[in-house]
């Protein structure tokens, strides 16, 4: 037994005589990209003068229209 595993240890350092160069290391670089299709599929909510609206509702239409004008550039209803 002895004698067979200083075989395998001294088999297992073997080489040609060149140099063993390691990997070059490889980086990895993650980039995000961010696609706001928000603009393509929202449209400004136009109130009648016949609707009845509670202020709750009112205020929701306003700040939905008001970031769509910021953001998307729509432009006021000309009616």
């Amino acid at each position: 037994m002895p004698l067979s595993l200083s075989v395998a240890l001294l088999s297992s350092c073997a080489t040609d005589g060149q140099e063993i160069k390691p990997a070059p290391e490889v980086k990895v670089v993650t980039q995000t990209k961010i696609v706001d299709t928000g603009c393509d599929w929202t449209k400004p909510i136009f109130v009648s003068k016949s609707d009845v609206l509670s202020d709750e509702t009112a205020r929701a239409i306003l700040a939905h229209n008001v970031a769509g004008a910021k953001n998307c550039n729509w432009k006021p209803n000309s009616k």
